[in-house]
């Protein structure tokens, strides 16, 4: 199994769907929206090589499930060993593959907490729209004898010369279903155990759709709570029990520490219950003598 650091550093981009939008407080206190994406482990289904017959580094990982697919997709993922058809798949360029076909990428292998990334996702279809929602047009004026122009676009163009409308000019049209990318976007929270990840702001896209996740950085000026570096901190030491073989594992157990009391040894502390002996006989021949 490909080591955590490993992954860090090769592949920084997981699919995921968008499941809802809540709200949350940042470290100011502040109230701000909040978007929650479901990422379920994702699968390693091709591999791609500079040294192979493509001539570039790349893995394809996909996610979700469908019910029926056809059979080249069927031939595609039993290649990677995988018998459960996929929903998306999708191309990742990397600079060195060190994973292998059907491999699952976990969110916690790729995100932590205060992580930066960049997320795209469709947008959602409005159908035909004007300009002032299309393109936040600002309209006519609504005095001076103003009637129905409210929102029209105005002039697209002049006479004569050029005497046509330069193609791309902003006007009524289809809007929506495109792809759209935000950069800088931070993540809140993980939820591992339920593979959700949460991030700060609305994301595009409907319900359900797909949605890229890359990791960019870390937020500048980020700092964890407390209670994070201890989690962190205990995390590290699991990880660091994990890796030590079974065998030393074994005889760490089977062997207690010495018990030493009062910076003493352990041998001197097997000294002590004969010296306390003697100073209880001294005690008694003393009190002895007294009685007489």
């Amino acid at each position: 199994m490909t080591p955590l650091f490993s992954l860090q550093k090769m592949i920084n981009t997981l699919l995921g769907t968008k499941k809802g939008m809540t709200s949350t407080y940042d470290a100011r206190g502040r109230r701000v929206g909040a978007t929650i994406l479901q990422v379920i482990p994702n699968l390693v289904t091709q591999i791609k090589q500079v040294d192979g017959k493509d001539g570039y580094n790349a893995v394809q990982i996909g996610t979700g499930s469908k019910k029926s697919v056809g059979k080249p997709q069927l031939g595609h993922l039993k290649k990677a060993k995988i018998e459960t058809p996929l929903r998306f798949m999708r191309e990742i360029r990397v600079k060195e593959v060190d994973v292998e076909p059907g491999q699952e990428i976990t969110l916690r292998q790729v995100f932590s907490k205060g992580d930066s990334v960049k997320v795209t996702g469709i947008s959602k279809g409005r159908g035909f729209q004007g300009g002032v929602k299309r393109y936040n047009f600002r309209g006519g004026p609504k005095t001076h004898g103003q009637s129905d122009r409210h929102r029209a676009p105005g002039s697209i163009g002049q006479t004569t010369t050029p005497g046509r409308v330069y193609k791309g000019k902003h006007m009524a049209g289809h809007m929506g279903v495109a792809q759209v990318s935000l950069t800088g976007v931070e993540v809140i929270a993980l939820d591992p155990a339920h593979n959700l990840l949460t991030l700060k702001g609305g994301i595009p896209g409907p319900m359900g759709g797909l949605v890229r996740i890359e990791k960019q950085g870390r937020i500048k000026g980020y700092t964890p709570p407390p209670e994070e570096k201890e989690d962190e901190e205990a995390e590290a030491k699991q990880a660091e029990n994990r890796d030590v073989p079974a065998d030393q594992a074994v005889e760490t157990a089977a062997t207690p520490e010495p018990l030493v009391t009062s910076g003493k040894s352990p041998e001197s502390s097997e000294e002590a219950p004969a010296v306390e002996e003697q100073k209880i006989e001294e005690k008694t021949e003393g009190a002895d003598q007294n009685a007489k």
